[in-house]
């Protein structure tokens, strides 16, 4: 897996997804112009992506409705290091019985993006200017998407 980032300017950035574009920027009461989501609403997002998909995958391999399902995640915000603390996962099924809502606790559990939050992955961090190296991984494909 992997994305691509470029700075736009101000607090902004675009990120190519597998295809898709995906602004961030900071909010205007932090010196942004608020035209995107930020960094850590982001993984936000994808954590309640993926546990929607494990939720989802669960129900419908026992023929359970999907309808009305909601994911809400929130977490708290630490300081030093500034990063977020807690998070917390709350998966919105109507029409299910106990045994079926224990169920999805355990499908959600198992999802890629928590996995990753619960086992503190070594993060590498590399500085280079190579521009060759960013146009062979395609970072510059990011340009040729229509700006909205």
């Amino acid at each position: 897996m992997q994305t691509c980032t470029r700075y736009l300017g101000g607090k902004k950035f675009e990120s190519l997804v597998g295809g898709h574009r995906v602004v961030s920027d900071q909010p205007m009461s932090e010196g942004g112009a608020g035209a995107g989501v930020t960094a850590p609403e982001l993984l936000l997002a994808s954590l309640g992506g993926c546990a929607g998909h494990y939720a989802v995958e669960y129900l419908r391999a026992r023929s359970l409705p999907t309808e009305g399902l909601h994911v809400y995640v929130s977490a708290e915000k630490g300081e030093r290091p500034a990063r977020l603390t807690s998070f917390r996962i709350e998966v919105d099924v109507p029409d299910l019985d106990e045994r079926q809502r224990q169920g999805v606790w355990r499908a959600v559990k198992t999802c890629l993006v928590h996995n990753t939050l619960t086992t503190l992955p070594p993060i590498e961090v590399v500085v280079s200017g190579d521009t060759q190296e960013l146009s062979r991984r395609g970072c510059t494909s990011v340009a040729a998407l229509p700006h909205q």
